[in-house]
């Protein structure tokens, strides 16, 4: 794990306590305080591949991941860590370029992104569904088994998705793609349930896909001190 010197580690207390009194803005001269961390943020699907819809007004996951993601990435560069994004749009990272099927060319372009980074930590963003139970809901986080690393990001911002949605989930293990390609510090973030009427409705506003975004950042922040 990264450790930050004495001096550094009172930045960002004085960084998370900024953001808080100032509406989630950092001011120029406490951003430059912060030591160089880079973060990758992957907006989970795009493209062709919406992802999971919402069970009510049926909207993409794809289009709440973006926009998560661009909040938080908003908020790491306010704390002065560069934030590196597989997408900034609607399209998938992988879908003109390559050969193969789309998702082998989409998976390939994000680990791309990943790997030329060289981050100190990655956070997939994306949203979960369970429609055979439709009241659960609240934010949920996924690390590699054996990466201790990944387990303590995974922890660090579960703990913030909690708070904000009163859950009591806990970080769990899971075998997914975004998680084995590599060996920086990575995480997923499922921020809620679209098969929820409650989440769904949550994260169809930008007021909460702020706080979502701002709980990540938080949960971040965190595991680089």
């Amino acid at each position: 794990m990264f450790f930050l010197k004495k001096r550094a580690l009172a930045a960002a207390a004085l960084c998370a306590a900024l953001v808080l009194a100032a509406g989630f803005c950092l001011s120029a001269a406490a951003a430059k305080t912060l030591p160089a961390f880079r973060v990758v943020i992957d907006a989970g699907h795009g493209g062709a591949d919406p992802g999971v819809c919402g069970a009510v007004t049926g909207i993409r996951e794809s289009e709440v991941n973006l926009a998560v993601a661009l909040r938080l990435a908003e908020y790491l560069e306010g704390a002065g860590i560069a934030a590196v994004l597989t997408r900034s749009g609607p399209a998938s990272p992988g879908e003109a370029t390559g050969a193969g099927s789309f998702k082998q060319r989409d998976m390939l372009a994000r680990k791309a992104v990943i790997e030329a980074a060289a981050p100190n930590a990655v956070v997939s963003v994306h949203q979960n569904s369970f429609p055979a139970d439709r009241t659960r809901r609240g934010g949920q986080v996924f690390f590699r088994e054996g990466a201790a690393a990944g387990q303590a990001l995974a922890g660090s911002i579960q703990a913030r998705l909690n708070a904000l949605s009163g859950g009591t989930f806990s970080p769990l293990r899971g075998d997914y793609f975004m998680l084995n390609c590599t060996n920086y510090p990575s995480v997923i973030v499922e921020c809620g349930f679209l098969s929820n009427p409650e989440d769904e409705r949550l994260l169809s506003g930008e007021d909460y896909r702020a706080q979502v975004a701002y709980a990540v950042f938080c949960g971040v922040l965190a595991f680089l001190a």
